[in-house]
C-alpha cells in the first residue's frame, strides 16, 4: 500500500467499519515502515481490498483486513492473509494474533483456516457498538507443518500459485 491508493482504500473502509480510520492514521502507519507492512488487492486497476500488520520481537499483530463488498467471496481476504503470512515470516515472526467482531463469523472461519484459535475476549472493544472482540492466535507460523497448511489453503484459490516459505 502507498499514499496513492488511500481514496480507494478509504473508500473500502468507511464501507466496512462504521468507525473507520482516517487517512491520517493510514499515512502514519505506513510511515512505520520498520515494524509495518500495508497490502492492497487490485483488479483491473481497482482496489478492491487491503490488510495491514505490526510486527514487534517475533509476534505480529493483524490490524486489519476488508475487502469491498463487491468482491467479498472470491478468495481475496485469503490472498491478502497469505501475504501478510509471507511478510512476517519475512520478518522472523513465529505467532500472529488479531481481533475479530464476535459476530463476524466469515473472518473468523477464515482464520481458523489458517490456524488461527480463539484465546480470549476483549469486552466492549468495539465502543461504536459495544460489540466484543474475539482474540486469536496463530502459533509455530515458521514451521513445515504450517508451511503445508497455507499451501492446502493456497491450493483451493483459482490461479493461486503455490505457497513456499
Amino acid at each position: 500500500m502507498r499514499r496513492r491508493h488511500l481514496r480507494q482504500v478509504m473508500r473500502i473502509e468507511t464501507e466496512a467499519y462504521p468507525r473507520p480510520w482516517s487517512v491520517g492514521l493510514f499515512m502514519s502507519e505506513l510511515s512505520l515502515r520498520s515494524s509495518r507492512d500495508y497490502f492492497v488487492a487490485k483488479t483491473q486497476g481497482a482496489i478492491v481490498g487491503y490488510a495491514g500488520m505490526m510486527t514487534h520481537a517475533d509476534e505480529t499483530h493483524v490490524t486489519n483486513i476488508a475487502v469491498s463488498s463487491a468482491w467479498q467471496r472470491h478468495h481475496v481476504a485469503t490472498r491478502l492473509m497469505i501475504q501478510l503470512l509471507r511478510a512476517a515470516l519475512r520478518r522472523g515472526t513465529t505467532s500472529l494474533t488479531l481481533e475479530v467482531r464476535m459476530s463476524n463469523h466469515a473472518a473468523q472461519a477464515l482464520y481458523y483456516r489458517f490456524g488461527f484459535a480463539p484465546a480470549g475476549t476483549r469486552k466492549n472493544y468495539y465502543p461504536e457498538t459495544g460489540e466484543d472482540a474475539l482474540i486469536m492466535w496463530a502459533h509455530d507460523i515458521d514451521t513445515p507443518a504450517y508451511a503445508e497448511r497455507v499451501a492446502a489453503v493456497a491450493r483451493r484459490i483459482p490461479g493461486t500459485t503455490v505457497w513456499a516459505m
